[in-house]
């Protein structure tokens, strides 16, 4: 049950951002939204995350672009928590956001008790897998439901049928998968007390298992789901940039980016893939085609092994079995500051040798290769490597790039 026909006016980049550093990346790198924490209330602890007048300055500034933050308000927050609510949604609405991400039912009324005017957006942890959910709670005030991760291509599309026109659907394209059902695990929380529904999720789904029998202690043996491994509850990263096309017909308005908690390398990269993607779609709907080098860029950053999830029915091959680690190609070797008179001029990251073979990559461009055939630090004295953690430098280029673009090399 795809729906034919989608307005492709309607579809949304929408970037994760930790901090300010990841904040800015999403920005340059093209998302048309960007989705954050304050210090209360939000779904990732680990991550820095915005003080009031943080939220202020990232309001301000992705205004100025034409970019809509979203603030999450998605934990399950205890009664000695209420009581902040009100001057944290208030400070929020002051700041500018454009929209907050909520998951409890009474924090959504408190949200319209003491901001009405600010637009609801109903959290991935609220578990809506059907139509009647979704129509709910647009009734109750939600301007946009975030569906759980366990649908289907016909059940997305069939919500979108049954439910409101002007109800905004979004979903997630990229990024981590949880094992458990909508991210509503309590496993964190029963083995090292660290609650999960609280954003301070411990990730049990990411470590290796083995069996102890009961009066052989300190014995410890294997658990083999098959000949692969012992790490049964992993599940390998979602990737969805070749399907858009379907997520849009079946009704998806906003392609949404995981990763608050993950570097600004990864939201540069990813969101900038995904904007392009994106950006194809519109302009030949019918016709929706990836240049290699675009499907290519997601696998320049730190991964697991990707699927699909439950786009196309019961997942078959969404489990890693292997290890839990990530897999890393990639490391970003400098960022640049300016480009003039036919040299780079550049902030080091991590070392690299004159000769290296490097990449470039701008916002909304194909990467460009370049060889460091000379490497000149900040006194204008040519060197070997670039081998000092935030060294300026420069380098002979043809091409120019904007500021912050990135400059990595293959590993």
């Amino acid at each position: 049950m795809i729906l034919s026909n989608f307005d492709v006016n309607r579809l949304e980049v929408l970037a994760p951002a930790g901090d300010m550093e990841r904040f800015y990346s999403a920005l340059d790198f093209g998302a048309d939204a960007v989705y954050l924490g304050g210090q209360m209330f939000g779904m990732r602890a680990g991550p820095a995350n915005f003080t009031a007048d943080g939220l202020k300055q990232a309001c301000d500034e992705a205004h100025k672009r034409g970019v809509k933050v979203y603030l999450t308000c998605n934990t399950l927050p205890r009664n000695n928590e209420i009581v902040h609510f009100e001057e944290f949604i208030k400070t929020a609405s002051d700041a500018g956001v454009d929209a907050v991400i909520a998951t409890d039912i009474g924090i959504l009324s408190l949200i319209k008790k003491y901001t009405p005017d600010m637009e609801i957006h109903i959290s991935t942890q609220a578990g809506i897998v059907n139509y009647v959910t979704a129509q709910e709670f647009y009734n109750m005030g939600a301007k946009r439901v975030v569906l759980a991760r366990e649908l289907s291509l016909d059940e997305i599309a069939e919500i979108r049928a049954k439910t409101n026109s002007e109800l905004d659907i979004e979903a997630f394209v990229h990024g981590a998968m949880c094992v458990s059902f909508s991210g509503r695990c309590l496993l964190s929380q029963y083995l090292v007390n660290r609650d999960a529904n609280r954003g301070e999720c411990a990730q049990p789904c990411r470590w290796g298992y083995h069996l102890m029998e009961e009066k052989r202690e300190g014995e410890f043996y294997p658990i083999f789901e098959d000949e692969k491994g012992s790490y049964i509850l992993n599940a390998k990263d979602m990737c969805m940039i070749e399907q858009l096309d379907k997520l849009a017909e079946a009704g998806v308005n906003s392609f949404k980016i995981e990763g608050r908690a993950k570097s600004s390398y990864y939201v540069s990269v990813v969101a900038n893939a995904y904007r392009i993607a994106t950006d194809i779609l519109k302009a030949n709907p019918d016709n929706y085609v990836l240049p290699q080098w675009v499907k290519d860029e997601v696998y320049k950053v730190s991964h697991r092994a990707y699927c699909t999830g439950f786009l196309f029915g019961h997942p078959k091959d969404c489990q890693y079995y292997e290890n839990s680690g990530y897999i890393r190609e990639y490391d970003v070797v400098a960022v640049v500051d300016d480009c003039k008179d036919g040299m780079i001029y550049a902030t080091q990251r991590n070392k690299f040798n004159k000769g290296d073979e490097l990449e470039i990559l701008a916002p909304k461009c194909e990467p460009v290769k370049l060889t460091a055939n000379r490497i000149i630090n900040e006194w204008g004295e040519e060197v070997e490597s670039a081998n000092h953690a935030m060294m300026k430098l420069s380098m002979p280029c043809e091409n120019t790039f904007p500021k912050n673009s990135i400059i990595r090399m293959k590993k």
